[in-house]
């Protein structure tokens, strides 16, 4: 089982951003994904998880050998893909347990209901494990929400729905070290050798706390250079200048 990309080439209002990327993530491998600024990274997660603005102009996105270009967005969250979103989404008027609680009656049978009591343990459990206050199973998605409290409140999120293969678009933006360890926590609680994650950083202090199987660097829509987790270490020290040579 993998999440295969192959020669995927896509664009935003006409602008060539993915050049032919190709890329693998067996289920069970964490693979990061660095790089510079605009560069594809984001854009990238986007494409596999079906952003509207991102028109796939070449190439295929296999989960585990069916390709989901032509699906919907909810298509693919069902079939087993997650997005955490570098800059969440605020949902005024929907509350954090109905908005999971939908999410995963959803994924459920026709005629077929969510045992509320279960649902409830589970979420609570989740929530310590993030060391989330219960009150916000009561606010509205993401509204009103700190940076961090946001970023935890997308694992709970990955955490709740169980996906098959993650995507994670710079979760570690703007969380003080404390937010990092927790929201690294959570992200290792998920590993599985039925899971694949696919984590997007610029920094290296993210990895400190999520070994990676894996470390690929994107330049132009492609990515360049692959390695172990001691990559992240070299580019912490010497950054891109590689990409020079390459040019």
């Amino acid at each position: 089982m993998s999440l295969t990309i192959e020669n995927l080439h896509a664009s935003v209002d006409g602008t060539p951003i993915l050049k032919g990327l190709n890329l693998e993530i067996p289920a069970g491998e964490i693979h990061a994904l660095m790089g510079p600024n605009g560069s594809g990274k984001s854009t990238l997660s986007k494409v596999i998880a079906g952003h509207e603005d991102y028109e796939v102009t070449g190439g295929r996105v296999l989960l585990d050998g069916v390709d989901i270009v032509n699906l919907e967005v909810d298509e693919r969250s069902r079939a087993g893909i997650f997005l955490a979103f570098q800059y969440p989404a605020e949902v005024p008027g929907v509350s954090n347990a109905n908005f999971l609680r939908a999410a995963l009656q959803s994924r459920l049978p026709k005629g077929e209901e969510i045992d509320a009591v279960a649902f409830y343990k589970q979420m609570y459990a989740r929530m310590d494990e993030l060391e989330m206050d219960r009150k916000f199973t009561g606010r509205a998605v993401n509204e009103g929400f700190s940076g961090g409290e946001k970023k935890r409140n997308e694992i709970l999120q990955m955490m709740m729905l169980e996906p098959r293969y993650c995507l994670l678009d710079e979760t570690d933006s703007g969380l003080d070290i404390d937010a990092l360890k927790v929201v690294a926590k959570g992200v290792n609680t998920m590993r599985s050798p039925n899971r694949g994650f696919l984590v997007i950083t610029h920094y290296q202090r993210l990895l400190d706390y999520i070994q990676p199987d894996h470390v690929h660097v994107v330049a132009d829509g492609r990515i360049v250079k692959s390695g172990g987790k001691e990559l992240a270490l070299e580019l912490e020290k010497s950054g891109y200048d590689f990409l020079k040579q390459l040019a």
